[in-house]
């Protein structure tokens, strides 16, 4: 049986958000324990060049996360390296008690967990996971150097990830359901400019195969959904050597709210509902970065959450 560790304050979440609020947690005189199952940083740790960051431009994402990990540190945070698997509140004494590998009780949460690559559902993306399938251009990018990619959406992360993929592979081919692309001008026009990106609308993907089953083989089709003004689609099959190619998917993420669940109201897409002060519905238990619900999820956004995150719940323990 784990021993059970007891704090004023935990974060659970070691990125943007998570990190800030520990930064601002001891800066108002708390030691807080951030747990992370990953790596610091969250998911600016895939971002190859961060230039939106104020007064950080052209910033690597594993650099900041280490530069924010070593402030908060530095500060005295400390740190663990937990998966946590539950979170529940004991109403006698208005304590949270957290379960991973050890247990932990804590008189107030951040919860600062971040959110997942959405997956597209095709056939074989589960398959073919690691051997053709990515979602994680700055992490699996290299592997493909030299040779042809395809990129999943049409937005942000998938022009970023487009972009930077056409800094390896000979070719890029971004795939986007609609007609339009949805990212922000600057990084649609990053896209549209570049010579080794070929954009292709209303097309989806539909299913990634091999001559011998995923179990055996890499890829060697890609079958397309191809759409046309006015026309119903038709199936496109593109066909390459083994190993010559790649999917990236980029269509969003999912919040990892469901640890909260119970304790917190959710909006239609998972996403935890907060007020301004990053409190929840349950007392003691804030949440900030891109578990909430917000109208721009950035790390300057997920930063700021987690300072305000922060000070509300250092003001909640000095009411205790």
């Amino acid at each position: 049986m784990s021993l059970l560790r007891t704090h004023e304050l935990v974060v659970i979440g070691g990125g943007p958000a998570g990190l800030s609020a520990a930064i601002y947690a001891t800066r108002a005189g708390l030691t807080p324990v951030v747990i992370e199952s990953g790596s610091f940083g969250g998911q600016i740790s895939t971002t190859d060049e961060l230039d939106n960051y104020p007064g950080l431009d052209n910033v690597g994402g594993v650099e900041l996360g280490e530069r924010m990990r070593a402030h908060a540190e530095r500060l005295g945070a400390e740190f663990s390296y937990d998966a946590i698997e539950s979170i529940e509140l004991d109403a006698r004494t208005a304590t949270f008690r957290l379960q991973g590998e050890e247990s932990y009780e804590a008189s107030a949460v951040v919860y600062a967990a971040g959110a997942s690559p959405r997956k597209v559902g095709f056939v074989g993306e589960n398959a073919y996971l690691g051997r053709g399938v990515s979602y994680c251009a700055t992490c699996d990018g290299m592997f493909y150097r030299g040779k042809q990619v395809f990129v999943v959406g049409g937005g942000n992360t998938a022009c970023e990830e487009a972009t930077y993929l056409a800094r390896l592979a000979e070719k890029v081919t971004l795939l986007v359901r609609k007609d339009h692309l949805r990212a922000m001008s600057s990084l649609a026009n990053s896209v549209l400019e570049n010579p080794k990106i070929e954009v292709r609308y209303l097309t989806s993907i539909v299913e990634l195969r091999g001559r011998e089953g995923a179990a055996t083989s890499l890829p060697d089709t890609i079958v397309l959904s191809v759409g046309e003004a006015g026309a119903a689609p038709h199936i496109e099959e593109l066909s390459f050597a083994p190993g010559s190619f790649g999917v990236f998917v980029a269509v969003g993420r999912e919040p990892r709210s469901e640890l909260v669940s119970d304790l917190v109201d959710l909006d239609a897409e998972g996403y935890v509902l907060t007020n301004d002060s990053m409190e929840t519905r349950t007392p003691g238990l804030f949440c900030a970065g891109d578990v909430r619900t917000k109208p721009l999820r950035q790390v300057v956004t997920a930063a700021s959450d987690g300072a305000v995150a922060a000070v509300s719940a250092a003001t909640y323990l000095s009411r205790l």
